[in-house]
């Protein structure tokens, strides 16, 4: 039988988000993030009953210090016992209030595993089936893949490369000394810089994503200083490592006998199986380095967590995490990584805020998990996260105002997306309608996946669905209406909830084709500037089978940030901006980001819509397979899925599809087939 680390649920990825969220730095300053963050339980609770044939040798390790009591009685914390022949109830109790309290018993029929109970000391015991023992929330046990009595979760770190500067140079553009050297690793990188000989005195060390930044000591947004004298860095004699920042320049300047011999960077990135990730080719080179580029983005912002941007925010968004969880599944299909990232976002009860304290994040944490279990078929997941689901539920309902429609309070970040456009977001925002309704979609869909009444979010997500249509649907203008505000209509129209209602299903058929007339193909109506509404505007167009057209816009946007030089894509592109002002944002020279999670949504788009693969029942089950040229010559791909690798291949003569599974249809030109595993499955057009 094999041992594993085991955790109150839930506290791993608390206490690894805090380490994670409080990383980041700007010009050498801790800049922790602004909203409420949770700790894990300091004393827990384990307990299991074995059953022995005969007397067994037990070695137990702990992340903390432990008691253990056998059949009711304490025993001394020694590293190994023996248990007799019989029935026995083992309870270890661990008390770390540095990192997560964790257990690790290794014997040959008594091992720590997901079947072991735990409590906080609430009196409240959850069993391997997720039942409480008494009244209150249950939970699972939480374990991932800590094995080894060597390998506490306390020591996750991720594994690291070294890579080097492709070249350096020391003086400006106009011949003159830097008094300095900057170094060009050729394209973004996230890690740990390392300074090697180091002697005499200072280096001060300037990061950028771009040259201007490095370049800029008054005002790049991330700096490092290393002495030769101090010890904080130091790995070895004359060695330094430094923390973690992203660039693809440094400027390095020293001062008086200062010295060194080398530049290298421990790059971090979380680890995937090459032989189970997607791919993308076609007739169009552009387009493929597109889908490299983006692919690239995401595996950076991959990290612990999936995070929003590896220069300077570095935290979990919710609202940029569930765009990095659908291009996930169809790059490297982390499953693991949403599940860290939709946990830590959760954090603990009681619930005093919005998630990141912004209220559509909080909608879209609930369309995570729908659409985690439609690509996972993860049912133990949704029960685990259940009972967080309901109290965040319950926390956005009594926030409802007297039509029962979420309206942003005092104390709410109303964000929608960066918008280059006036654009009021206090009262009743029709766009949040739409996704409450998805969340309480999804809490009735959950509740049904659970065999748990689900009527009571069923009538409440009819109700707003009806009233969401009665209050913003404009006959006059073919569009939903932006917003409620101090009892008027704002009749201001935008693409934001227009795109959501197709989107997330609000819209009719014949509404679906008027927002498209109307709002979507509209040059009146303001237009969408980043990259994370861009991600929704596109698969809109997707959706009602307009891919040629986003095709065609997928090459100018974000083809033309990769004409810009860009080796990974940005929070933000202006095709109208120039040089450097591509590098501006928030009123900082250099506050974008220029390497975004949410910039990689090609990931999505091709896979989803291009090579048209998409689960139509939870886990793959069943699937099917819509391709569409959508004014490509050819095209070609792997999608990874939880059963295996999907494979299409289409040109304009020919559709083939090839599985490792069972289960799926090829649906193209009118035509049908089933798609049967380890054989090509091929329509003629």
């Amino acid at each position: 039988m094999k041992a594993t680390w085991i955790w109150y649920p839930g506290d791993f990825e608390i206490w690894l988000g805090n380490r994670f969220n409080n990383r980041r730095t700007e010009r050498g300053a801790m800049f922790p993030p602004f909203w409420k963050q949770d700790s894990h339980w300091p004393t827990v609770v384990f307990t299991k009953t074995v059953e022995l044939d005969g007397e067994e040798s037990v070695s137990i390790f702990a992340e903390g210090q432990f008691n253990i009591s056998i059949d009711g009685h304490l025993r001394p914390s020694l590293p190994s016992f023996s248990l007799p022949a019989g029935r026995h109830t083992l309870a270890v109790k661990v008390w770390n209030q540095a990192t997560p309290p964790a257990l690790f018993i290794t014997g040959a029929h008594v091992v720590t595993d997901a079947s072991w109970q735990v409590t906080y000391e609430d009196k409240i015991w959850i069993d391997e089936e997720g039942v409480a023992h008494g009244s209150g929330v249950y939970v699972l046990v939480g374990c991932w893949h800590f094995d080894e009595s060597h390998t506490p979760p306390s020591l996750f770190r991720l594994p690291t490369t070294e890579v080097r500067p492709v070249g350096y140079e020391g003086c400006d553009d106009k011949g003159q000394m830097l008094g300095g050297r900057l170094y060009d690793f050729g394209r973004e990188v996230f890690g740990c810089l390392k300074i090697k000989g180091l002697e005499g005195g200072t280096a001060d060390i300037y990061y950028g994503e771009s040259r201007e930044e490095a370049l800029d000591t008054e005002h790049c947004e991330t700096l490092d200083s290393v002495s030769s004298y101090s010890t904080r860095y130091r790995i070895e004699p004359h060695n330094y490592r430094l923390d973690s920042k992203a660039f693809r320049y440094v400027f390095i300047r020293t001062f008086f006998e200062t010295w060194y011999d080398d530049v290298t960077v421990d790059a971090e990135m979380a680890p995937f199986d090459a032989g189970h990730s997607g791919s993308f080719r076609c007739s169009d080179e552009e387009l493929n380095r597109i889908w490299e580029v983006s692919a690239r983005t995401l595996e950076l912002t991959t990290q612990e967590f999936f995070m929003d941007g590896i220069k300077r925010d570095r935290w979990v968004w919710s609202g940029d995490a569930i765009q990095s969880y659908l291009m996930n599944y169809y790059l490297h299909f982390d499953a693991d990584c949403v599940k860290r990232t939709i946990r830590q976002l959760r954090g603990k009860d009681p619930v005093t805020a919005h998630v990141n304290t912004i209220m559509d994040y909080t909608f879209y944490w609930f369309k995570s998990i729908m659409d985690y279990y439609q690509y996972t078929g993860d049912e133990a997941f949704v029960r685990e996260i259940w009972p967080k689901m309901v109290t965040l539920m319950d926390f956005v309902l009594s926030r409802t105002n007297a039509d029962g429609m979420a309206e942003g309070q005092p104390d709410d970040w109303i964000f929608v997306d960066w918008t280059d456009f006036p654009m009021h977001k206090r009262g009743t925002l029709c766009f949040e309608q739409i996704l409450f309704l998805k969340a309480l979609e999804t809490m009735a869909l959950s509740a049904d996946i659970l065999s748990a009444d689900s009527s009571a979010y069923s009538h409440k997500a009819a109700v707003l669905r009806q009233n969401i249509k009665d209050t913003f649907w404009s006959h006059t203008h073919h569009a939903f209406l932006h917003a409620i505000e101090e009892g008027k209509l704002n009749t201001h129209i935008t693409k934001f909830p227009n795109m959501f209602a197709i989107l997330y299903g609000l819209a009719s058929d014949e509404e679906q084709h008027l927002i498209m007339q109307h709002v979507m193909s509209n040059a009146a109506i303001d237009p969408i500037t980043t990259p994370y509404m861009r991600f929704y505007e596109l698969e809109t167009l997707c959706m009602m089978q307009q891919q040629e057209q986003v095709l065609g816009e997928m090459k100018d946007y974000w083809g033309g940030m990769l004409r810009e030089g860009a080796t990974t894509f940005w929070e933000k592109y202006n095709p109208e901006e120039h040089g450097a002002e591509h590098l501006a944002m928030y009123g900082r020279p250099y506050g974008k980001s220029l390497c975004h999670a949410w910039g990689a949504s090609p990931l999505y788009l091709l896979g989803r819509y291009f090579l048209g693969v998409r689960p139509t029942k939870p886990g793959y089950e069943e699937y099917e397979v819509r391709p569409v040229l959508g004014g490509l010559d050819w095209m070609e791909g792997d999608v990874p899925t939880p059963r295996g690798m999907i494979h299409v291949s289409m040109s304009k003569d020919v559709v083939t599809v090839s599985s490792d599974f069972t289960g799926g249809t090829l649906i193209v030109a009118g035509k049908k087939t089933l798609i049967l595993a380890h054989q090509n499955n091929t329509i003629r057009l």
